[in-house]
């Protein structure tokens, strides 16, 4: 069976669970109504599932090609899609009007950049990493650099990357040595090496804008003297259209896992020009405003080709037969029964059906929160909204990477042998989804992100705010029968999540080692609570359309796949509050050489 968007899901989500029309007051959601929302919704679903999803097998077998003359052709059709997709206004549907964009709430793109990314991973990066880019440069540019190229970027008929690794240096930045030369006009010249910069040549777009990392002459060591850098690759004349090639090329192509159909270059420059962005020395600061949309695209990617993988897997289980049921033959006119009969198979379908769904919750409502941090009148509702971004931000990103993949190895092992072959889309969907767990900061850079930073910022303000809400979630619904389960389950994982808390306190600053050994097993934990939380949410909607009469069945099975994840996943947190509370020594203890 071919990707369907689950359009439904998301109805629910943001008219039911977050309710985003009570925000109507705010800018961007005064014009997303829910009757416009679901023609927005129908009109992403068509696309991605009709013009993306076909092209994702092409994209893998295919590739990207690069020339000796440094040019990389994308895949049959990429182009042409790429086009129907610029026409359409897509790339710009959260972007600021003042540039073009539609303005619409962030959480709404969520839901297309879900689609996107399902259909077709590879080809979603391009635009994906092209908005993360804008939204750098109308953060920290000056005016004349926005006016210059966010229009372009926003349309959609430039594309932007982010370049920041090079050969000897990946997570520490601060190793980093392409060098930044000022000249007489106030430009600069930008000479060094990057590597597996995504989308950094192909034939999609009039000019790719790059941002990139470079080390002013004199600057500080290490991150201090990091600036931020504009170099595109056609130099922009006077009229806005691309002028001289900039001294800088693809010099060739990464051969990869999976995500074939995206070009991950190396990107040589030579004395190319380029023009600062924000002030010098600052340019991590910039940089991270890309990073951390990039961190919650990438959460996203693990929602979606854990949901691309499920629906695969669960349409194969219901085709396939094989065996017998083990209480009698539920397929008696034919030799075997389907494999869905199997508990063993359901157990796999629906542990990624409640993580998918409660991630994809958890998602939403975060970008909600990104929303409000950027639009809310109240100062008080912006800092919080601002303070879960940064705390959430590396928890969506680790787990629901780790997440997605064990989907999408669920998905291959479904399959049976036939996953391991390439007649079925099971392959593609976890050699695709493997890069999730690795860049924009490996899942275990964001683990120790989130107990060395997130944790500590601002006094703890963030994690303390979040226990509160939950507490009064659960004080708000005290006494409710029918919700007694998920309120259980809440309190439960709550408490244990705030005791795993406290125990890195204490124990993290006196042994940082205790931090580190501690850190995934804390990421997963908290990725559990919000898990819960999100669970607690959409059953308390969905009882509450239950009790008021409607009978869609998609209410029920919501209640059925959340009893689920209470009885079947949740009891997990338990496990690494365990692990967590060991310490280091084991893991510190044993000497290099017993390795």
């Amino acid at each position: 069976m071919a990707y369907q968007p689950p359009v439904r899901d998301y109805t629910f989500l943001l008219r039911d669970v977050l309710d985003i029309e009570k925000h109507a007051n705010l800018p961007g959601f005064a014009d997303a109504s829910m009757d416009v929302v679901e023609q927005i919704l129908d009109g992403a679903a068509a696309f991605t599932s009709e013009v993306l999803a076909p092209l994702n097998s092409v994209g893998d077998k295919q590739g990207c090609k690069w020339s000796p003359d440094n040019t990389v052709k994308t895949p049959d059709g990429f182009k042409a899609a790429y086009d129907q997709m610029v026409e359409a206004g897509w790339l710009g549907l959260s972007s600021d009007p003042a540039w073009g964009g539609q303005g619409l709430p962030r959480v709404l793109s969520l839901a297309y950049n879900e689609m996107s990314s399902s259909a077709n991973m590879a080809f979603s990066m391009y635009p994906g990493l092209t908005h993360g880019a804008s939204e750098a440069i109308n953060y920290g540019a000056s005016e004349e650099l926005k006016q210059r190229y966010l229009p372009k970027m926003v349309a959609g008929t430039w594309t932007g990357t982010m370049n920041l690794t090079e050969p000897q240096c990946g997570t520490d930045l601060g190793m980093l040595r392409t060098k930044a030369v000022p000249q007489a006009d106030g430009t600069y010249r930008i000479t060094g090496q990057k590597i597996w910069i995504s989308g950094g040549e192909h034939d999609l777009a009039e000019n790719i804008v790059h941002l990139v990392l470079a080390r002013i002459e004199g600057a500080p060591a290490g991150v201090k003297g990091i600036s931020l850098f504009i170099v595109p690759k056609f130099l922009p004349k006077d009229d806005g259209t691309p002028g001289e090639r900039n001294s800088l090329v693809c010099a060739g192509l990464e051969e990869k896992m999976g995500i074939h159909g995206n070009a991950t270059c190396v990107m040589a420059y030579d004395d190319a020009k380029g023009w600062l962005v924000g002030e010098e020395n600052a340019g991590l600061k910039i940089m991270f405003v890309m990073m951390n949309e990039a961190r919650l695209g990438v959460g996203l990617q693990g929602v979606a080709q854990g949901e691309a993988a499920y629906q695969a897997a669960a349409a194969f289980a219901k085709d396939r037969i094989q065996g017998r049921s083990l209480t009698g033959p539920k397929n008696p006119d034919g030799p075997a029964d389907p494999i869905i009969v199997h508990p063993d198979v359901r157990r796999m379908l629906l542990d990624s059906k409640a993580v998918i769904e409660g991630g994809r919750a958890f998602l939403f409502w975060t970008a909600l929160h990104g929303d409000l941090a950027h639009s809310h009148p109240d100062e008080a509702v912006r800092q919080k909204a601002q303070d879960y971004m940064g705390l959430m931000t590396p928890v969506l990103k680790g787990y629901l990477t780790d997440k997605g993949f064990k989907a999408c190895v669920d998905g291959m092992q479904v399959h049976g042998g036939s996953g391991f072959t390439e007649h079925f889309p099971a392959s593609q969907y976890l050699r695709d989804c493997r890069i999730a767990l690795i860049y924009e900061g490996t899942n275990g850079v964001q683990a120790l992100d989130l107990v060395g930073r997130k944790l500590a910022a601002n006094g703890g303000r963030a994690v303390m705010s979040f226990f509160a809400e939950i507490d009064g979630f659960l004080a708000e619904n005290e006494g409710n029968a029918q919700l007694k389960p998920y309120l259980d389950g809440l309190a439960g994982v709550k408490a244990q999540l705030q005791e795993a808390t406290f125990w890195l306190m204490q124990n993290g600053l006196s042994n940082p080692d205790n931090a580190g050994a501690a850190s995934t097993d804390y990421m997963h934990l908290f990725g559990l609570t919000g898990l819960s939380y999100m669970w607690a949410l959409m059953a308390k909607t969905a009882q509450a359309k239950i009790d008021g009469g409607d009978a869609d069945p998609f209410y029920a099975g919501k209640l059925t796949t959340g009893r689920y994840f209470l009885e079947r996943i949740l009891p997990d947190a338990g496990a690494h509050l365990t692990k967590l509370k060991a310490g280091s020594d084991a893991i510190m203890s044993p000497p290099v050489e017993s390795f």
